[in-house]
């Protein structure tokens, strides 16, 4: 195992492996797609890293998990690295299914520090000596759930080793008063400077380090007086560096310097995003998540969605565009570009988002909070209680909902029509098509008067953007019946629409557009002539849509068949979306198997 070699290597050994591995991440990431930049940037300092702490006993604990690829060759999966973000392979993230040395499963931002704390304190009462050990991303770093356990540490009387990997970026680049403090803290030359004579002086001595210990007073004094009080040493941190985050050789001797410290230490070291490889450092934004090389060029529903916004915010002067470290993800950034002054990226902040959307729309203003499925998650409490409650206009843009594909467990949309439908005041559209995607966008927005959330795939189309901007109009958000037949009603609400118009039975079929309200105009009528109805939701199943749907019928006494399908109670695993759609019985040739199996066995009971 490389994790055993490393350690007996010579440094110029260790620069040819960083080397070799980041020709490997290159050339597996630009064929299978995943997250590039961020994993070249992380190669010297998880070898430095493993040179001195061992994942086997010690909890490494890797924040986002996105920055992974070294730490998985390492860790015994260098044979099965060629799969990773494919089906049945190798996840793009930590996970603890996937090996044991994946101490936490991770994929969301900023959980490392609170998990981190958890695993210390279960090792404390159980009495074993184990290093606890979190790399953390400045962006990472900016979370409110980050910011509050880093406030818990010196309370919990913590021994952390936090390693603050700091690029700059996130997704997109940080923003926010702690992304410009770190800033500082890398790039004064005074400090810099100050800091480098200091350590000379303290060299000459006899007593060395232990000089340098007592001496941290005049340190602190030191920075204090160029610039302030540092932001983690006033939480009761020890805090170290910056330091070139590519020099494996300094790294291991911090590391080794700090590993037995009783007391929570930061180190801060400095790296290049996409380093090694020239187009990803010239552009870390694009290359954050990169594509399968071969895919060609095609439109994505993110960047519709600012093309659409762009266009009807010259008129409209009112809207606003807010999103949370994704303004390229979401397609955002074509927004900003036009109206850079109705754009806010608040950093990795859904709950804030939301709530600073709550705001400006109760006071007279469109705001768009365009957030991943996944991610707005983690603003539910906001969503209910300073949206929802106060019926403030706030349209959601929830991008990414239903299956995302490689990205896995940790990115699927599947959860957003079962956590919104309950909540009261919400209205929830699923577009089924580009056009009705922008036309939606427009109608919603013209007649924002409360909240709403209009969903929409991680897909990509071709088509022209200005032809669908030309003909963008008010449209009736009600379901249509597009397809009229004799055994069976089939209302499908969202993208997957495309897959039920593919099958190939004698049945009526409903596009639903509002998940919520139902359209009970068009329900009653299906309803009345049929008896056998069949919901069909790219989301999970209890609690979704179709329930939904269910208990309408219920309640108007009808007596037929309902069937509802969607995705079961699991997590889905990663993969290419046609796949996992496959998989879950959600293609069309799965659809029309059980489709037909339940036309049977109501023909069976003469029924139909």
């Amino acid at each position: 195992m490389l994790l055993d070699e490393i350690k007996r290597m010579s440094y110029d050994e260790l620069k040819k492996l960083a080397e070799d591995i980041r020709r490997r991440i290159t050339e597996v990431v630009l064929k299978n797609g995943g997250h590039l930049a961020s994993n070249l940037g992380t190669i010297e300092l998880t070898l430095a890293l493993y040179r001195v702490f061992d994942p086997r006993e010690d909890a490494i604990i890797w924040d986002t998990g996105h920055q992974t690829y070294t730490h998985k060759i390492l860790t015994g999966r260098d044979d099965l690295f060629h799969t990773i973000r494919t089906f049945g392979g190798l996840s793009g993230f930590v996970t603890r299914r996937e090996s044991s040395f994946d101490w936490f499963g991770t994929g969301h931002a900023g959980t490392s520090i609170a998990a981190g704390l958890g695993f210390e304190k279960a090792f404390e009462l159980l009495e074993e000596k184990r290093h606890v050990v979190v790399v953390i991303g400045d962006g990472a770093l900016t979370s409110g759930m980050a910011l509050e356990a880093l406030n818990q540490l010196k309370n919990l009387n913590s021994k952390m080793k936090i390693i603050l990997n700091d690029n700059g970026m996130s997704i997109s680049p940080n923003v926010g008063g702690l992304a410009y403090h770190l800033s500082k803290l890398r790039t004064s030359p005074i400090y810099l400077k100050g800091k480098k004579v200091l350590k000379k002086v303290l060299e000459k001595t006899e007593i060395g380090f232990e000089v340098e210990e007592e001496m941290k007073y005049l340190r602190d004094s030191l920075k204090g007086m160029i610039q302030g009080t540092n932001f983690f040493e006033s939480l009761g941190l020890k805090y170290f560096g910056p330091f070139d985050g590519h020099n494996i050789e300094l790294l291991e001797k911090v590391f080794k310097r700090i590993r037995d410290y009783d007391y929570p230490s930061v180190v801060h070291v400095v790296t290049k995003k996409g380093k090694g490889f020239t187009a990803a450092e010239e552009d870390p934004t694009k290359y954050h998540s990169a594509p399968p090389s071969e895919k060609p060029k095609m439109l994505s529903y993110s960047e519709l969605l600012g093309y659409t916004l762009s266009r009807i915010a010259r008129e409209d002067k009112k809207i606003v565009a807010i999103t949370a470290a994704m303004a390229d993800g979401t397609g955002l950034s074509i927004f900003q570009k036009e109206h850079p002054d109705r754009f806010f990226d608040l950093g990795i902040t859904e709950q804030t988002c939301v709530t600073f959307g709550a705001a400006l729309g109760l006071h007279g203003m469109k705001p768009v909070v365009a957030i991943y499925s996944t991610f707005l998650q983690r603003a539910y409490d906001q969503i209910i209680h300073d949206v929802a409650l106060q019926n403030a206009p706030v349209l959601f843009a929830i991008d990414r909902s239903g299956v995302v594909g490689e990205d896995g467990p940790t990115h699927h949309g599947l959860f957003d029509i079962n956590y919104l439908l309950p909540v009261p005041n919400m209205k929830i559209i699923s577009p089924s098509s580009p056009e009705e995607f922008v036309n939606s966008l427009y109608t919603l927005l013209k007649h924002l008067d409360g909240p709403v959330a209009i969903r929409y795939p991680k897909e990509s189309f071709y088509g022209e953007v200005e032809s669908l901007l030309e003909n963008m109009k008010e449209i009736d958000l009600g379901w249509k019946i597009l397809k009229r037949g004799r055994e069976a009603t089939i209302i499908a609400t969202g993208t997957i629409l495309n897959e039920v118009l593919k099958i190939p039975l004698d049945v009526t079929v409903v596009n639903a557009l509002t998940v919520k309200p139902l359209d009970t105009a068009v329900l009653k009528e299906i309803a009345r002539d049929h008896d056998l109805i069949i919901t069909v939701e790219e989301a999970m199943k209890i609690g979704g849509f179709g329930s939904f749907v269910a208990q309408r019928l219920q309640e108007m006494g009808w007596q037929g068949k309902i069937v509802n399908l969607g995705v079961e109670d699991l997590f889905v695993p990663h993969g290419g979306r046609k796949e996992l759609l496959s998989m879950l019985g959600l293609d069309s040739e799965g659809l029309t198997k059980t489709v037909l199996t339940y036309i049977k066995a109501r023909s069976r009971e003469g029924k139909v």
